[in-house]
């Protein structure tokens, strides 16, 4: 007798085929028959007429390493039938944690009343193990955190002892669970590092078969020269690369990723294992602070709140600002998302804000930080809905929410975040492939789990096949889309009647059961 059996639904295998009315038999945490089960009798019979079967979707981008122990039910990532989560993205993550970078995190996390009682990936991915978890996690190791850890965060070239160093923190990172590193090339520390230094330690990662997943230099005016700095971290280093939410940022870049797509079609085809990932929004999602210039980061954020506080270092970064940012338009672009000084600015833009409180709006971005010792995150628009989907037709796209868990409840509920913590699978599936017709399902379903799985290497998850573990998502694909909109985002999404994770009903006819059935997965095979 099975434990759970999924009957008439339509299986759409993760493998970009054509879906196919069949039976999903599940015993323990394993698919252990599909195919026709009409005879077999089981202790759960899911009845999914009417529903697609797929498999479970694997976020390959996110920001969940403190949202998982925050709230381990993984609420509005589980409920858009989300798995497995790839966390330590853009080139910060949970570890490890020593010297500058335990300080900076720890003061992050006291705003939440969280210790800090781990140093190493190890302890991390334990203790995340031993608190539980509504999906799987897959953690990446950030290269912030290894500058961090072993020079703190001044602008400046490692010594050969200290690149030594950061070259045996991220093995020892590896050999613990990680499964690659990542970087933020525009967000100090990890902006302050010159190419040579990224080839390094990627060449580490190598040795172990992971990957190296980047937020690039640029994504704007100079786009492609951070493609090709990319590409040729791949062609000199052998890793796995995987470029974050892949897009052209302002106006005047729009169109330029058919260029950036040509460039990464041309680097596959001369053998380097690049790929993508993206979310489906004209918005992306940041901190404010990434509108002071790398300078003023040098030592960190107490450094660069004390510069921003100095009326001559004050008068330098407000000159940068106008620079980068010199008309209305840039500034009606930024909207605040998390404001802890007044809560009341949370989902103003900046030129609102600016005419509030009777200030120019370069003098709003300083006051705001102050306030707030340099912690306020923004939701900027800039992309088109032209290039979102010439990247989303792309063959190596995946799909990735760059958010980390949300909840309408409890300290996961704070501000107005992005919507793409809420909607990003959904909204794929409901306005990009069933309204808009830009991918077909079997395509959509295909970049959230089956090429994932493939680069990652996972190799019993992301397909619907015997012998795989039974992360399933049970959906309705004439009504599922996302809710979560930039005014009202903490909406879940509608239309996902079951979720299971290692075979536990974790989402059940729309409603979370309370289950924390995701496993810390080290290893390939796991």
């Amino acid at each position: 007798m099975l434990d759970i059996l999924i009957k008439n639904g339509l299986v759409i295998d993760g493998l970009n085929t054509r879906g196919v009315l069949k039976d999903v038999g599940i015993e323990g945490d394993k698919i252990v028959e599909v195919g026709d089960l009409s005879e077999v009798e089981a202790n759960k019979v899911i009845d999914a007429s009417g529903l697609c079967v797929a498999p479970g979707f694997i976020d390959m981008h996110t920001h969940s390493d403190e949202a998982v122990l925050l709230n381990p039910l993984m609420e509005s990532k589980i409920r858009q039938g989300v798995t497995t989560e790839v966390i330590g993205n853009c080139g910060s993550s949970a570890a490890p944690l020593m010297g500058e970078a335990l300080k900076q995190t720890d003061k992050l996390l006291s705003l939440h009343g969280f210790p800090i009682s781990w140093k190493t990936m190890g302890e991390y991915l334990d203790l995340v193990q031993e608190r539980g978890s509504s999906t799987n996690i897959i953690a990446l190791t950030g290269h912030g955190n290894l500058r961090g850890s072993v020079m703190g965060f001044g602008m400046r070239a490692p010594t050969i002892e200290e690149m030594k160093d950061m070259k045996e923190v991220l093995e020892s990172t590896l050999k613990e669970g990680s499964w690659g590193l990542t970087t933020g090339l525009i967000y100090p520390p990890s902006s302050y590092a010159e190419t040579r230094e990224i080839i390094e330690l990627a060449k580490v990662v190598t040795r172990y078969d992971g990957i190296y997943a980047t937020h690039m230099r640029n994504e704007t005016d100079k786009l492609l020269e951070a493609v090709e700095e990319t590409l040729n971290i791949g062609r000199e280093s052998s890793v796995k690369v995987e470029i974050a939410h892949h897009k052209a940022a302002g106006k005047s870049n729009w169109g330029r990723v058919e260029q950036s797509l040509s460039m990464i079609e041309k680097a596959r085809n001369s053998g380097i294992d690049v790929t993508c990932d993206q979310y489906p929004y004209i918005a992306a999602s940041t901190g404010l602070s990434s509108r002071i210039p790398d300078w003023a980061h040098d030592g960190g954020v107490d450094k660069m709140v004390e510069r921003l506080k100095t009326p001559e270092t004050s008068a330098r970064i407000l000159d940068d600002i106008k620079q980068k940012m010199p008309d209305k338009n840039n500034y009606e672009a930024v909207l605040i998302a998390s404001c802890p000084s007044d809560k009341s600015l949370e989902g103003l833009n900046l030129w609102q804000i600016s005419e509030k409180q009777n200030l120019p709006p370069q003098e709003v971005i300083v006051k705001l930080l102050i306030e707030n010792d340099g912690l306020v995150d923004i939701v900027s628009f800039g992309m088109c809905e032209e290039d979102v989907k010439r990247v989303m037709k792309t063959s190596f796209i995946m799909i990735g929410s760059d958010a980390g868990a949300k909840a309408t409840y409890g300290p996961l509920s704070e501000g107005k975040p992005h919507p793409r913590a809420y909607g990003t699978f959904p909204r794929v599936l409901g306005k990009y492939s069933r309204e808009e017709r830009v991918i077909s399902l079997e395509e959509a379903i295909y970049k959230m789990t089956g090429l994932p799985a493939k680069t990652l290497g996972l190799s019993r998850r992301g397909v619907i096949n015997k012998g795989n573990y039974a992360d399933l998502v049970i959906f309705d694909a004439n009504s599922i889309i996302d809710r979560a909109t930039y005014v009202n985002p903490h909406q879940y999404p509608v239309g996902i009647d079951f979720v299971l994770v290692n075979g536990a009903v974790t989402i059940e006819k729309g409603e979370h059961k309370g289950v924390l059935a995701g496993k810390v997965l080290r290893s390939k095979s796991d």
